[in-house]
């Protein structure tokens, strides 16, 4: 499933600014950037349960916003973008770094 991760971190103070680059590091690691703190990520749904899981354990729920958002299957109809687009589909062909 495709979902959207939204955040908002306050960054007032240092331990703010940590989380910030927590919060970052650990979409990071299950999907790909899209805007400055908007990541989509394709997952499935234990992978979306574990990265909801990090994320809680990351954010300050009286200082933060989060918010997952499940795209309508398939995305393509659903999705409208302009302007820069650098979205990965790591399905349609092998990835090589």
């Amino acid at each position: 499933m495709w979902i959207i991760v939204a955040y908002d971190v306050c960054t007032e103070t240092k331990p703010g600014r940590r989380r910030l680059r927590r919060v970052a590091q650990v979409c990071k690691n299950y999907g790909q950037r899209v805007q400055k703190s908007v990541f989509e990520c394709q997952v499935n749904e234990m992978k979306f349960e574990e990265l909801r899981r990090k994320l809680l354990k990351e954010i300050k729920k009286d200082e933060d916003n989060l918010r997952l958002y499940r795209l309508t299957e398939p995305r393509v109809d659903h999705v409208e973008t302009y302007g820069l687009t650098r979205t990965i589909f790591f399905d349609d062909e092998p990835l090589i770094v």
